[in-house]
């Protein structure tokens, strides 16, 4: 029995990807509820609920990315390149909320506010980038009335 590699890569970066789905999207998802909640407790209460994970969800996005350019270097470039501005807006959006996230508990209360609407807006952008890189990418593979959607092959 051989050891198939570039199967074991893929399910390993099939894994990370969807760990860092499950995982941040509960971050997230408080980022865009926060501008609904008015409470200063209530708000205290979902920023804690995730900080003690806060810094690992990212691992795994990380992990995904260095493995797909590790393991198949030829479908990282041409994702990277079919997708460089959504990547990089949602590698800004992580940061600028990743920044607020920190930065709001060292806040004194008359920065909180900007602190807050930041962490509110880098979730948003980068759910949304998130949502533009997996259409993007998910439209070479879906079909519409028996015609690909499009007709660029990812192979090389």
């Amino acid at each position: 029995m051989t050891i198939d590699l570039p199967v074991i890569w893929f399910a390993i970066i099939v894994f990370a990807t969807l760990m860092y789905i499950v995982m941040d999207g509960f971050d997230l998802g408080v980022g865009i509820l926060f501008p609904f909640i008015r409470d200063k407790h209530d708000r205290d209460v979902m920023v804690n609920s995730v900080a003690p994970i806060w810094d690992g969800n990212e691992t795994w996005l990380v992990l995904g990315g260095a493995g797909l350019f590790g393991a198949f270097p030829l479908a990282y470039a041409v994702i990277a390149d079919a997708l460089t501005i959504p990547l990089v807006v949602m590698l800004l959006g992580l940061i600028f909320r990743g920044v607020a996230f920190e930065f709001r508990f060292k806040a004194t209360e008359s920065h909180r506010a900007f602190w807050d609407k930041s962490f509110i807006v880098g979730s948003i952008l980068a759910t949304f980038a998130q949502g533009v890189v997996g259409g993007r990418g998910g439209e070479r593979f879906f079909r519409w009335k028996g015609e690909p959607l499009a007709v660029r092959s990812l192979t090389g």
